[in-house]
């Protein structure tokens, strides 16, 4: 669906962007990292036709963004960091303006944008002036301006920026909603998001891709073991030796016993083996339940700090 080859951009003597390639695919949710000053929001204002490149390409449905920009922007639907909205206008009026301007044909806007508004929940807000609207249902008008006329690309840049913790959630399921028909891109700072809605994350820096995967592999990647946590009932010594013989488990330790026969165990595994559903079916077969389970793996959070940390220093080196 999106395919940038070999991006180069330069300002004046200043490399920007050196030579990033990816692809995403069709129906496919991917995060786009990076810290301030990669070359992040260059890549995307190339990709959404803002800027030219020095060199490369990118190419949306097949249709290459400098060589048929007209046909490219239409499969592009496309919410900055700071959402271009008219406050002046009512939700309706500006949305009917973004289907004039998209050329949406007369006898289908009346209908899509009500589809649309019933879709990011703001039919409510509908004859509204934007500037009484809040911060949340403001992001919620911008993403509804990228979705007008259809596109099957959907780039979202800080989606969620200055919104409380009810409107992220909302927004969070939105863009996984969105994600069933629309191949999005989606560039947030707030990473844990990005883990929660992405299958696949890019990261750049310095102008080029430092990694690329899906979280669970770049986690992989980090780590030359995984490790899970599990707060389970039973004999200990006789967990211990059960979950030992587990394949891929390399190392089980009880680290603390809890009221109720209730034992938390730390287990170190082979990162290339998914042990979880063998650890169930063991655990059950004894009648021992399982109170929780969860990773010990390290956080996109953590990843991102770690990868553009040693890829600074193997640049400098």
């Amino acid at each position: 669906m999106i395919e940038i080859r070999n991006l180069v951009k330069y300002y004046g003597d200043i490399q920007a962007v050196n030579n990033v390639t990816f692809t995403v695919n069709k129906g496919e949710i991917l995060g786009f990292l990076g810290p301030n000053g990669a070359g992040k929001s260059t890549t995307m204002n190339i990709l959404t036709g803002y800027l030219s490149a020095t060199s490369g390409s990118v190419s949306i449905n097949g249709y290459d963004i400098l060589d048929d920009p007209q046909q490219a922007k239409k499969h592009i639907g496309y919410l900055p960091e700071n959402p271009p909205l008219y406050l002046d206008m009512t939700v309706t009026e500006y949305l009917r303006f973004v289907a004039e301007l998209k050329s949406v044909p007369a006898d289908q806007r009346i209908r899509q944008l009500a589809e649309i508004m019933k879709l990011v929940r703001i039919t409510d807000v509908a004859g509204r002036l934007i500037k009484n609207l809040s911060k949340g249902y403001r992001q919620r008008v911008g993403i509804a301006q990228a979705m007008v006329g259809n596109p099957e690309v959907l780039v979202l840049d800080e989606p969620t920026i200055g919104l409380d913790p009810k409107q992220i959630i909302e927004i969070r399921n939105l863009i996984k909603e969105l994600g069933k028909n629309h191949t999005i891109i989606l560039s947030s700072h707030i990473l844990p998001e990005v883990q929660a809605v992405c299958e696949r994350v890019v990261i750049i820096n310095k102008g080029s891709i430092a990694a690329e995967d899906t979280p669970e592999g770049l986690s992989r990647q980090m780590a030359q073991t995984s490790r899970l946590q599990i707060s389970a009932e039973g004999p200990s010594r006789d967990v211990i030796q059960k979950l030992r013989l587990v394949p891929g488990v390399k190392q089980v330790e009880a680290i603390m016993e809890k009221e109720g026969g209730i034992t938390i165990y730390e287990i170190e595994n082979d990162p290339e083996v998914n042990v979880r559903k063998q650890i169930f079916f063991e655990m059950a077969r004894n009648s021992w339940p399982i109170i929780e389970m969860k990773s010990l793996d390290p956080t996109l959070e953590e990843i991102f700090l770690q990868v553009t940390s040693n890829y600074q220093t193997s640049r400098r080196g």
